[in-house]
């Protein structure tokens, strides 16, 4: 992937790259228009073939321009397109000379009634772009009721940049909003179609940077970057043939509090097939015996009393607690002691909540909080971190200090810049994927990577193996299933 197609903007900084583009680079406003126009007439040709029968829902902004420039596109080409004009026409601006030949050429405008994208074959979402930050109401929101109803009776649905109703900067929703079996977004990617709400309206997403010189872009720092999975060789290289035991780090895992063993275990687990040398689990004595028995490669220790974790840190790298900590007295005296050592820790689950209680700061950390754990830590809603989920994960360090992955669909890692995964699948969303994390981000920040950097691949190779792991269907998969696909995507250099 190139380094422009990782960069995710906000909707402002698009708009700058299009006036960039026009006013520096000498490019016409329609040039652009008619780029975008061809290439979702490309990406229609390519997803559905067959189809004869195209729909056109436009707005009366640019976007809704770059529909008229499909229709006309799909016209000339045999098709039967009915073109919907919602709310007022354009009286400024390319859009105007983007209608006016449309209906130049023969083309005309109806009006979108209950019903009047029955037997659409595919539908065209040209409604609104990037600049929405509004409930839709009236007859835009009548509109996209109409687009969500003929996808649902088996219409195809693209969306033009950005689907309707959804916010280019954060993935809220601005009401209900089109849902989109493809959207191709131009210019630059934004950061609301990876992240929130964006991957489950926006389906598949295409870019298309309508040939903008690379000089276009040069000054404006991305709101986010992607993860990509290039990056992996360069994190994970080959190893040297001299290496040892020694040579990869030693995991230290706390937690398995009664009735919650088991996510201890595969906290663990997740970090001896992510390649750590050595992983001890801190565990309740009478799960100890037991732990071993399931996974013999684990060195198990019951610790009742938490001054006795002292030694087991003493031979640690790092430390990951909260996998099945519990939030009683064992758990606080357990994380107490971690927290009064000087090594690097990644702390979810419990530990998340018990340091929400007592808020400090530290710089050798990585949180792993979901929404609802993020939540409890900024002192918001949970509806509130997924408003504004750039937001909340850039607060995280900044009052915690450290790096920080808020969890959940287009996961964020942020720490001295933010970074965003855009893998991973709805099938991962059972219990214990979290604690899987935490051991693979412990896992990587003992073999020597930097916090931020550990915290970025952990996410990408969890995000990839489950990905792996879907592929015999989503529902149904286990955290198990992933950990059995790490040892794929921790070797990314096998030659």
């Amino acid at each position: 992937m190139n380094d422009i197609a990782c960069r995710l903007y906000s909707a402002a900084q698009v708009r700058e790259l299009d006036r960039r583009a026009i006013e520096r680079h000498g490019i016409p406003g329609y040039t652009l228009m008619q780029r975008a126009g061809v290439a979702c007439w490309a990406e229609i040709r390519r997803r559905w073939p067959a189809a004869r029968k195209l729909a056109v829902v436009c707005g009366g902004g640019n976007n809704g321009g770059d529909g008229y420039v499909i229709a006309r596109l799909a016209r000339g080409a045999g098709l039967s397109v009915t073109l919907y004009a919602i709310g007022p026409a354009a009286t400024a601006g390319d859009a105007v000379k983007a209608r006016a030949d449309w209906l130049s050429g023969g083309g005309a405008e109806a009006l979108l009634l209950p019903g009047g994208l029955d037997g659409a074959e595919v539908v065209v979402d040209a409604l609104f772009g990037i600049g929405l930050s509004r409930p839709l109401q009236g007859a835009a929101a009548a509109a996209v009721d109409a687009m969500r109803s003929a996808r649902a009776a088996g219409a195809g649905v693209l969306a033009v940049d950005i689907p309707s109703g959804l916010d280019a900067d954060n993935g809220r929703l601005w009401g209900a909003a089109v849902l989109a079996d493809v959207t191709v977004s131009f210019i630059g990617r934004k950061l609301g179609l990876e992240t929130g709400e964006g991957p489950a309206c926006s389906g598949e997403r295409v870019f298309d940077r309508l040939d903008l010189p690379p000089e276009a872009y040069e000054g404006i720092v991305p709101m986010a970057t992607l993860l990509a999975q290039e990056q992996l060789a360069h994190w994970l290289p080959r190893r040297a043939r001299g290496a040892h035991k020694g040579s990869h780090g030693h995991v230290l895992v706390v937690g398995g509090d009664a009735g919650m063993a088991g996510a201890a275990l595969m906290a663990g687990r997740a970090a001896l097939r992510s390649g750590a040398g050595l992983v001890t689990l801190a565990t309740r004595a009478a799960h100890a015996a037991a732990l071993t028995t399931a996974q013999p490669e684990l060195m198990c220790h019951g610790i009742e009393e938490p001054a006795l974790l002292r030694r087991l840190m003493e031979r640690a790298d790092v430390v990951a607690i909260g996998p099945g900590l519990g939030q009683d007295e064992w758990g606080l005296g357990l994380l107490a002691e971690v927290l009064d050592s000087s090594l690097p820790l990644v702390v979810d689950a419990d530990a998340l909540n018990l340091l929400a209680r007592e808020p400090i700061r530290r710089d050798n950390w990585v949180l792993t909080p979901h929404p609802g754990e993020a939540a409890r830590l900024l002192r918001c809603s949970t509806a509130e971190v997924q408003r504004e989920r750039p937001v909340a994960a850039q607060a995280l360090p900044a009052r915690y200090g450290g790096v920080a992955v808020l969890k959940g669909a287009g996961s964020l890692v942020a720490g001295q810049r933010l970074r965003l995964c855009d893998r991973g699948n709805p099938g991962m969303a059972v219990g214990g994927m979290g604690d899987v994390l935490t051991g693979i981000i412990a896992a990587l920040i003992s073999q020597g990577l930097p916090l931020e950097e550990a915290a970025g691949a952990g996410v990408l190779l969890h995000a990839l193996a489950g990905d792996l792991a879907a592929a015999g269907g989503e529902r149904g998969l286990l955290p198990g299933d992933l950990i059995g696909q790490l040892r794929r995507v921790v070797n990314p250099v096998v030659a």
